[in-house]
């Protein structure tokens, strides 16, 4: 699976997501596009997976129809995503062309 990373995503999540390719959004020099555009532009270059921290990005855009799988990640912060990275790792290979998934990071 082809997974972009939007720019707050931790990217010590990386090595975590073993058997997929992983690119970041500033990788791709879509790190200025807003989160529209930045989907339009995934979905017409391949990419399977959006992994995002943008927990409004459901309310701002109409995911109908969307091919592209919508990951989004409960904090930024990679110290309190760390102990939880087992979560992410199953919401990302669990995913489907069009899915949205949350991952709730329980605070400690």
């Amino acid at each position: 699976m082809r997974i972009l990373f939007d720019q707050a995503t931790p990217v010590p999540l990386r090595p975590f997501l073993q058997g997929h390719t992983v690119r970041t959004a500033a990788q791709e020099k879509w790190d200025r596009l807003r989160n529209g555009e930045l989907l339009k532009l995934a979905e017409a270059s391949g990419f399977d997976m959006l992994l995002t921290t943008d927990k409004n990005l459901k309310y701002q855009q109409n995911l109908v129809g969307r091919k592209i799988a919508i990951v989004v990640l409960g904090t930024q912060q990679w110290p309190e995503l760390q102990p939880h990275v087992q979560l992410v790792v199953a919401a990302v290979n669990a995913a489907a062309p069009g899915s949205y998934a949350e991952v709730h990071v329980p605070f400690e």
